[in-house]
């Protein structure tokens, strides 16, 4: 199992300390959030893009993923998301990323339409995906919670630069049993993302084995060069405990349930 986090979990801090901090606490990988007030967004240009390949280079972390918040199945035209999708894919291959995170985003839609809306984008950035090296990933969650939703529009698309990022809270969240969840993302699943909260009501994100999610029982179905990413959600909830101060104990405890 190799191990990151995402910087979602983190104030906007440089690039050279994210990467430092992961050396330090023992972490393989970054998670980058793309977006504008991210120090990594799709305006970068290409000296700053390299500026950051280079800093997590220098200190041995992989750049997981560029996670966007581009809403895939989103009603309306299909040129401004085709275009976000774009844009992140650039990104990510001039950076070094290996993926880009998206959401269904398909809100209200009846789910056959929302499917059809997602399978046609998404077929056309994962062969751009192709062209840069990149996969693609549709995350659980939102209008599409569980891995069965999601596979629905893999499985319609069937490239092998399109795959699923399985969020375990909202499968949790969604009444899923991992072992389902694992089934149905089969072949499509890129990485996890694993976190932990009290409970369905309180969703405050707690320090990994404190809360109420079966991460045992969802570590236990990967194969043992999987990568899982930890994603504490500490930007909506300012409440929670700071991230860095967690992220030793954060690793200790996921290692010890494999």
């Amino acid at each position: 199992m190799r191990l990151a986090f995402s910087t979602l979990g983190v104030p906007a801090m440089p690039v050279a300390e994210v990467a430092a901090l992961a050396a330090d606490t023992g972490y393989e990988g970054v998670e980058l959030r793309a977006h504008p007030e991210e120090p990594l967004h799709p305006l970068l240009g290409m000296r700053e893009r390299a500026a950051v390949a280079m800093e997590f280079e220098r200190a041995g972390i992989e750049i997981l993923s560029v996670a966007g918040c581009t809403r895939a199945a989103a009603a309306g035209d299909d040129g401004p998301v085709e275009a976000e999708l774009d844009e992140l894919l650039r990104l990510a291959r001039d950076v070094g990323a290996s993926y880009v995170r998206v959401f269904p985003g398909g809100g209200n839609q009846d789910p056959a339409d929302a499917d059809a809306i997602a399978a046609r984008r998404l077929g056309v950035a994962a062969e751009t995906a192709a062209e840069f090296g990149v996969q693609l990933l549709v995350e659980t969650h939102d209008s599409h919670r569980t891995g069965a939703d999601v596979s629905r529009i893999l499985g319609t698309v069937g490239h092998k630069h399109l795959g699923g990022l399985w969020d375990v809270l909202h499968t949790w969240l969604g009444d899923e049993e991992p072992a389902v969840t694992r089934a149905a993302l089969g072949p499509y699943l890129g990485y996890v993302q694993v976190k932990d909260v009290a409970s369905h009501e309180d969703l405050t994100p707690l320090p990994l084995g404190e809360g109420a999610l079966p991460l045992a029982p969802c570590l236990g179905l990967l194969d043992e060069d999987s990568w899982v990413c930890w994603e504490y959600e500490k930007r909506w909830h300012p409440e929670a405990a700071e991230l860095p101060g967690l992220l030793v104990a954060g690793r200790e405890h996921l290692l010890g349930l494999v």
